[in-house]
């Protein structure tokens, strides 16, 4: 059984990221540059800017944030966006979600410009991702894309089982799974889907992304199957240090008796899904300056 680190690949291409920093850098005299609006003060989503801030300042990127009371109207927050829009020095903007009650997240998300839409959620990129043009590919799905790379597992001719249907994993993983240099047959499943067992012993992959935990259980996957946990949720463990601890949607112990891959979690997709946020922004600062 192959163990999926996310923590290996990851790091390989935060070096790349590092070493292509250095080289705009050079090119065109300042970093690339993202900028992270966070409205309100959500425990996790502060954790997640701390972690992306981390990542920046290791490969290169100058990273703004903009901390924002819950309080701002919606109109407040997409003047800013528009701001970010317009300022040259910006290459990537990063809306930290969820957003408060009372804000479209959807119109939000989509005054983004595209070409800094490094989370990759506006229309334009989403479009151009389904019809296979280049495009900002959203982090997750392009991550797991990279590590199912790294690992040598081949999707062309295989049967894939995707649990979840959201435009953040689900939809955007499953177009990028049928495209034509992938070939897999994709089978996308969800909350309504009847008898989700018959569909995940069919499937060669299983990735679920729903944040239900222990969802997938070893006599729903087929002897040899390759498993991708995207869940990942805080559960109250009083043996834990902390008091809690984090699980997938799948029962990591007994599938990986089972699975010929599995990736752990956390550990797995997680550091992967960061990487490609520092790809992401590398890209659109290359990309802009050659338009």
């Amino acid at each position: 059984m192959v163990l999926m680190s996310g923590v290996q690949p990851a790091s390989v291409i935060r070096q790349s990221c590092t070493k292509r920093s250095g080289e705009y850098e050079k090119s065109y005299g300042r970093r690339p540059a993202l900028a992270v609006v966070l409205v309100g003060d959500n425990p996790s989503s502060r954790s997640y800017v701390r972690t992306k801030r981390r990542a920046c300042e290791q490969v290169g990127i100058d990273h703004r944030d903009f901390f924002l009371d819950s309080s701002i109207s919606q109109e407040a927050l997409l003047e800013l966006v528009a701001g970010l829009n317009a300022d040259d020095s910006v290459d990537g903007i990063l809306v930290q979600l969820p957003l408060p009650p009372g804000i479209d997240e959807r119109l939000v998300i989509d005054s983004i410009d595209p070409a800094k839409d490094v989370d990759g959620f506006t229309p334009v990129n989403m479009g151009n991702l389904l019809i296979g043009n280049p495009c900002l590919a959203p982090c997750t799905p392009a991550g797991i894309l990279e590590m199912i790379d790294y690992y040598s597992i081949r999707t062309e001719g295989k049967s894939i089982c995707i649990i979840g249907r959201s435009n953040i994993v689900g939809k955007p993983l499953a177009a990028m799974l049928m495209q034509r240099n992938r070939n897999a047959t994709v089978t996308v499943c969800h909350s309504q889907t009847p008898d989700l067992r018959r569909h995940t012993l069919n499937a060669d992959i299983i990735i679920s992304a729903v944040g239900h935990p222990s969802l997938v259980d070893a006599d729903m996957v087929s002897p040899g199957a390759v498993v991708i946990d995207v869940g990942i949720t805080r559960v109250e463990d009083p043996a834990a240090e902390k008091g809690f601890r984090w699980v997938g949607d799948c029962d990591f112990d007994a599938l990986s008796l089972k699975c010929s891959a599995i990736t752990p979690v956390p550990g797995g997709v997680g550091p992967m899904t960061i990487a490609m946020l520092m790809s992401n922004t590398v890209k659109a600062a290359f990309a802009r300056r050659a338009e």
